[in-house]
């Protein structure tokens, strides 16, 4: 039976410590800033998926105590701050938790040297192109893999309205 249930004690020590860690995750989240919820680069993910890990044990685990569960979600978020505090004033830091934007598709070529870095393939950029509701990749000067993984599509009349504000691509330009 143990299997089903335990007791009705550990099932009110769970609701106790979901309700605590939930508003407890709620205030410490908005306590931090957007910056915290913003778009997820690769570290951002990782402590996203480090909250939620921290929050189910903290939940489940019944040698937790509620403030074990705060210190360690209040620990993970402080971290995330202080890595994004850092990012900013570091280059150093900044090239080791940041990927830099790449250019995948520009002016009619596909820069097979940058998709293959990155490991994206042409379909998923024609793909991201017809999602931006062009057919073909004839109106589009070009796509560029963002930081926190979407692909943006610039069509040659946005481009050429935007180039003087974003620099010149060429720099990214790898051709074979």
């Amino acid at each position: 039976m143990d299997i089903l249930f335990s007791s009705w004690d550990t099932l009110f020590r769970i609701v106790l410590f979901t309700i605590c860690g939930y508003f407890a995750l709620v205030i410490i989240l908005r306590t931090t800033g957007q910056r915290t919820l913003a778009k997820l680069n690769a570290f951002d993910f990782i402590i996203t998926i480090a909250i939620g890990s921290t929050l189910a044990s903290f939940i489940l685990s019944s040698n937790t105590t509620i403030i074990d569960g705060i210190t360690a979600l209040g620990s993970l978020v402080g971290l995330q701050l202080l890595v994004s505090f850092l990012t900013v004033r570091s280059d150093f830091i900044k090239k080791a938790v940041k990927n830099e934007p790449e250019l995948l598709y520009y002016k009619g070529d596909y820069l097979k040297d940058n998709m293959k870095k990155v490991r994206i393939v042409r379909e998923e950029i024609e793909q991201s192109i017809r999602g931006q509701g062009f057919l073909s990749d004839k109106n589009v000067d070009a796509v560029i893999l963002e930081t926190d993984g979407r692909l943006s599509v610039i069509s040659k009349v946005n481009y050429e309205r935007e180039l003087p504000k974003q620099g010149s691509l060429e720099k990214h330009i790898k051709k074979e």
